[in-house]
């Protein structure tokens, strides 16, 4: 079993609108970095958002901000959460395991209808993965700005130079 299989399986299955980024995107584009965590960018409707959360609740995930976690799929207050707060990702955590956690980034430089007509699928057994693009993911980690992140576009580059 894949880690995230279910929610990638449960993501299929009611068509949420998503792609996955951070450092399980870069494995699957070739990049080698210990993660644990899934890092997703998603489409920011409400209705898209209101079924990531009741499939990661129905999975046994929770929240770890002190919210109603369906409140990330209101845009008033997900907009709120960003200007007042600078959040920019909305955090899932889940019980029976504690190193399985996905952030759903909210404030983001790439915007998710303009990246989703460039995403790679993988498929992996009978399950499909929407990945951000190569250019999209080093324009991502341009912006975070952090030392693995440049180390990150620095290895990227490198793979696809290499390929």
């Amino acid at each position: 079993m894949i880690l995230y299989e279910e929610v990638f399986r449960q993501f299929q299955k009611k068509e949420v609108k998503y792609l996955l980024v951070g450092g399980m995107a870069f494995n699957l584009l070739g990049g080698n970095r210990n993660t644990l965590d899934m890092d997703i960018l998603v489409e920011m409707s409400d209705g898209n958002l209101r079924k990531i959360v009741a499939i990661l609740k129905k999975l046994g995930y929770h929240v770890k901000q002190p919210v109603n976690p369906m409140d990330v799929a209101v845009r008033k207050i997900r907009e709120d959460w960003i200007r007042n707060k600078n959040m920019k990702a909305f955090n899932f955590y889940n019980d029976d395991s504690s190193y399985q956690e996905v952030d759903i980034i909210i404030d983001s430089p790439i915007q998710f209808n303009k990246a989703i007509k460039k995403a790679l699928q993988f498929k992996i057994r009978d399950v499909n993965i929407t990945v951000i693009s190569p250019a999209d993911f080093i324009k991502m980690k341009k912006c975070a700005g952090r030392d693995k992140d440049v180390q990150d576009i620095q290895d990227l580059q490198f793979i696809r130079k290499i390929k």
